[in-house]
């Protein structure tokens, strides 16, 4: 499970789902259906999940996996992988490229690789926990400037106040500057090449949560849940640079 095996079968999960996602992209005869807990599922998400499963079971037999579309086989394994073939299945609906796929490879619950691929944009994003690279270059979160002037993103501008204390996120908004609704794995991407400072969910799952850490960890970023406890065991995320990190859940959490 080391390098030389899992970027090269995390670039073909990539290349391989991009194939069936990428052509159904802005299209505008895509039928969208809604599930149970009120989210999207297109054809596109449940053909990528099963295309990744498929490669995966060949790969790796003695594996498990997680899906967000498909359940879950042999969860209890010691290696375990967790799927969402379309992180933003809102956004890949209404035709716009702020969604991604992900795949985390994980032993004994702990995330050791994760995948983030923009396939609308062309960005490959890789990591394990210690390094971080998008399409083979070594990319980073950038030095913090002051808090008034760091870039903020969330997914849904109305959760963070529904969900938390609606006092934190007016504080939060209240102390940094820029301010953008670019979410879902895209805005965490951002963060890690270096282009935004701070990005939040106030929810989230664990195929939306486990590729994003190793990630985001090997481009040196600070991650925790709202309340700032673990973010492996957590079903909210806040991601930014760790000299900043500490400020952000202090003022999320008054």
């Amino acid at each position: 499970m080391d390098a030389s095996t899992l970027v090269p079968f995390l670039k073909r999960l990539a290349s391989e789902t991009a194939r069936i996602i990428n052509p159904l992209f802005a299209t505008p005869d895509l039928v969208v259906e809604w599930k149970a807990d009120d989210t999207p599922v297109t054809y596109a998400d449940r053909k990528a999940e099963e295309v990744m499963r498929t490669l995966i079971e060949k790969a790796f037999p003695d594996h498990g996996i997680i899906g967000e579309e498909l359940g879950s086989k042999n969860p209890r394994a010691e290696y375990t992988w967790v799927l969402d073939p379309i992180d933003g299945t809102r956004a890949f609906a209404a035709g716009s490229p702020h969604f991604g796929t992900l795949a985390c490879l994980r032993r004994h619950g702990r995330p050791l690789w994760g995948m983030i691929h923009l396939s609308a944009i062309g960005q490959l994003y890789i990591g394990d926990n210690e390094r971080c690279w998008c399409n083979d270059r070594v990319t980073s979160l950038r030095p913090p400037p002051p808090l008034s002037e760091c870039f903020l993103l969330t997914t849904d501008p109305r959760a963070p106040a529904r969900l938390h204390d609606p006092r934190g996120w007016e504080a939060l908004l209240g102390a940094t500057g820029q301010y953008r609704s670019w979410g879902d794995c895209f805005g965490y991407a951002l963060l890690a090449s270096g282009t935004a400072d701070i990005m939040t969910d106030p929810v989230l799952n664990l195929w939306d949560i486990a590729a994003l850490l190793p990630v985001l960890r090997g481009a040196g970023a600070a991650v925790s849940d709202w309340k700032g406890e673990d973010a492996e065991a957590g079903q909210s995320l806040v991601a930014a640079h760790p000299a900043i990190h500490p400020s952000i859940v202090s003022l999320l959490n008054p």
